[in-house]
């Protein structure tokens, strides 16, 4: 069975920082490339930024200098760093694994004030 259970979020002033992190099990986690989103009220489900089995990253253009991802295969766990946080940047935050199907975690809130 494949579970991902984020944590991690919570309220921060603009400009602050949080990190989140994302618990796998049932896959053999190494392997498999890695992603968080996010979803804020009325808009649909973005890609914030991914990272492959490799390392290798990519991130989306709002998030650029700001976000950091991370995997450490030894905790089956996927982070994601980050900084100089706006109010825009509110939502929750949901991570994603590919893995015949695709499976999501429950997702953490992020909210910034201004």
């Amino acid at each position: 069975q494949v579970q991902l259970v984020e944590s991690g979020g919570g309220l921060v002033q603009a400009g602050g920082s949080l990190r989140l992190s994302c618990a796998v099990s049932g896959i053999i986690f190494r392997i498999y490339a890695m992603g968080w989103y996010r979803q804020a009220p009325g808009k649909q489900r973005e890609l914030v930024t991914t990272i492959n089995s490799s390392g290798r990253t990519n991130y989306a253009d709002f998030v650029k200098g700001r976000f950091t991802i991370s995997r450490d295969n030894a905790k089956n766990t996927v982070y994601l760093q980050m900084n100089s946080l706006k109010p825009e940047d509110t939502a929750v935050y949901y991570c994603k694994v590919e893995f015949g199907d695709t499976y999501w975690g429950q997702g953490t809130q992020v909210t910034v004030s201004s």
